[in-house]
């Protein structure tokens, strides 16, 4: 990920100030902090009648053609919850309702330095499953045959739900 090297609000160059035990970007002109944070985004471990994990390929980078939850960024205005919603319809043109949330966890990405992701819990949904957006295919699968996940914090959000909420697989 390039360095920022101008302020976002008045377009100065940036400047490093050792503050608050870090160093930090600084605007040269208006003084003001240039805080970096993670980038929020959130997913949804889908689990049909059948114990049956849903997953979608992607269809961009990253990770283009593996397997993951689906799931994306959260748009301004969003609240996590409605994130997974929206991207569970776009990518899979299913209508979800969230039992509860599996957990927080952050991701590194090359693109975007931190990735915050929430992940929730679908056992509830409706419509029928078609791969849309940024999904190029999709299927449920059993626990023992689920090909291989491409990113490590939709694999822990698996293995929570199938190790804690599961129906206790025989």
């Amino acid at each position: 990920m390039p360095d920022k090297t101008h302020c976002h609000f008045c377009g100065n160059a940036l400047i490093k100030k050792f503050t608050e035990d870090r160093e930090r970007l600084f605007c040269s002109k208006c003084n003001t902090p240039i805080y970096e944070n993670p980038v929020p985004a959130s997913c949804l471990v889908t689990i049909d009648e059948n114990e049956h994990l849903l997953l979608v390929k992607r269809r961009v980078e990253p990770k283009k053609g593996h397997w993951c939850l689906p799931g994306g960024f959260m748009e301004l205005g969003e609240l996590p919850e409605q994130a997974a919603l929206r991207e569970l319809k776009e990518e899979t043109g299913l209508t979800g309702k969230i039992s509860r949330l599996l957990g927080v966890t952050t991701n590194t990405s090359a693109q975007y330095h931190t990735v915050l992701m929430v992940g929730y819990l679908v056992k509830q949904f409706s419509g029928k499953p078609v791969a849309g957006d940024d999904a190029s295919d999709l299927a449920f699968f059993p626990y023992d045959e689920m090909p291989v996940v491409a990113f490590k914090s939709h694999k822990n959000f698996i293995r929570m739900y199938y190790a804690a909420y599961s129906l206790q697989r025989k």
